[in-house]
């Protein structure tokens, strides 16, 4: 276990590689209508963009966060640093759109190793006692980036829209060089062969999955029309489910342990997981919400955000404070109450300010518990250190699945109430009673004690 000191290096390190992923997603919006201008690229193209970044994301995640368990953290945390330095350089250099997107593929893969190998690296230096705080810290980026990101954006926008990307090359480069100094290195030999098949399984599962929740798009459903595309991609991932399984329960040195399963703590994270990913992706729509509402432009909408990310800012470092005080079962129960309290408030009186800022802020807090420390804190007591990393990509993997799924979910449900101000209204109340309802897997999470026992049992395997 590393030193005070070597802790808190470790730990600005960690930081400031999230921040880096975290604000390319924060200030791609602005280089959007730009990169539309020069490729000549359509409404629809321009949304992959985004959504080639999360199928990266998804795919990327496990096999990265399985290697980092066997051939060590530094190795390939520097790996996917420069990864997503490389797919930076892709993005700004492109000569056409399709190079393009496999530039924000190879970011997207690349920072699926960025937060779940920080968050294992956190599990191997910080001891149980001290680990929420850590987690909380690292967890507040993501409020942070979203602050600054915006403002970032609009000057590097001044320089050309490939400065957005380029910026990344010497932070990635300064973060690599500390990595190789600080991060601990191979801590264990194995012979077992790799997982190529668990992984050749996994990426196609992912694939159909992320492909087809992306393309299901609510406005052909409502017209009666069925994207088979997008459904076909469905079938495959279900399809590729219990294949995958199979295959895991034969493989040598497995993606996923199976033993991970028969945690019922992994099975309520998975679906906590899964209902903050749903809760993360309804705050997209609230500035569709807002211009509606209140008649404001889209700039201003996104301004009115402020109070949510200001409350998931400050949120995300108390709430891993108090994880280490009160364990997670209380904590991860406020924050899907206060998130569901917050989507119902919201959803149930679109049309006043005053209960707009105070959704704002109940909501916001509550997704910091959720999406910063709290879930991360329970699978790295839930797990052995050969395995913390693999975790977290599931943790990744599980939420991710949610954001995509809630998308969809928000524009069904908007379009069924009608649209406009009503229909958003009745999507985020709906979504906010999922959330409340989740409180019943909060609560049967384990106890202070209990989780306290697992984590010092684990340390020692």
């Amino acid at each position: 276990m590393a030193n005070e000191r070597q802790r808190n290096q470790i730990l600005g390190l960690l930081f400031f590689g999230v921040l880096m992923a975290a604000l390319d997603i924060a200030i791609v919006g602005p280089a959007l209508p730009s990169i539309q201008t020069v490729f000549s690229a359509d409404e629809r193209a321009l949304s992959w963009v985004f959504s080639i970044y999360v199928l990266g994301n998804l795919i990327g995640t496990p096999p990265i966060a399985a290697l980092s368990d066997r051939f060590g953290r530094r190795a390939l945390y520097i790996a996917s640093l420069s990864g997503f330095a490389l797919g930076s350089l892709l993005v700004a250099l492109a000569p056409s759109f399709p190079i393009l997107l496999v530039g924000r593929l190879v970011q997207g893969f690349s920072a699926g190793g960025i937060f779940p190998v920080a968050s294992a690296v956190i599990g191997d230096t910080f001891p149980p006692e001290r680990r929420g705080s850590a987690l909380g810290l690292i967890g507040a980026v993501f409020g942070i980036a979203f602050l600054i990101g915006p403002i970032l954006g609009g000057l590097l926008l001044l320089l050309g829209w490939q400065w957005l990307f380029l910026i990344n090359l010497p932070i990635a480069a300064i973060l690599i060089a500390f990595s190789a100094k600080l991060l601990p290195g191979r801590t264990r030999d194995t012979t077992a062969p790799f997982d190529v098949a668990g992984l050749a399984t996994l990426a196609v599962m992912l694939t159909g999955l992320a492909y087809g929740l992306t393309e299901l798009d609510p406005a052909l459903l409502r017209a009666g029309e069925l994207p088979w595309l997008a459904i076909g991609a469905l079938i495959i991932a279900i399809v590729f489910v219990p294949l995958f399984i199979a295959v895991e329960r034969r493989a040598a040195e497995p993606i996923l342990q199976p033993t991970i399963f028969r945690s019922r703590q992994i099975w309520l994270t998975a679906a906590l997981a899964i209902g903050a990913g749903i809760a993360e992706s309804a705050i997209v729509f609230v500035p569709a919400l807002v211009t509606a509402a209140y008649g404001v432009s889209s700039s201003t909408a996104s301004f009115m955000l402020l109070p949510v990310v200001l409350a998931m800012a400050v949120g995300s470092p108390v709430s891993g404070r108090m994880l280490d005080q009160f364990g997670s079962r209380i904590v991860v129960t406020i924050g899907v109450v206060f998130s569901g309290i917050g989507l119902i408030i919201l959803g149930g009186w679109p049309a006043s300010i005053i209960a707009f800022y105070l959704a704002s802020v109940v909501m916001g807090i509550g997704l910091a518990i959720l999406l910063g420390a709290a879930l991360r804190y329970i699978l790295l007591n839930e797990v052995p250190a050969n395995e913390r990393a693999a975790a977290q990509g599931l943790l990744t993997v599980t939420m991710g699945s949610g954001q995509l799924l809630g998308a969809v979910l928000v524009g069904l449900i908007a379009a069924a109430g009608g649209g406009a101000v009503g229909g958003y209204g009745l999507a985020f109340f709906s979504i906010g009673i999922v959330m409340l309802l989740l409180t019943l897997a909060a609560l049967g999470l384990k106890s202070r004690a209990a989780e306290r026992a697992s984590a010092l049992a684990h340390a020692h395997s």
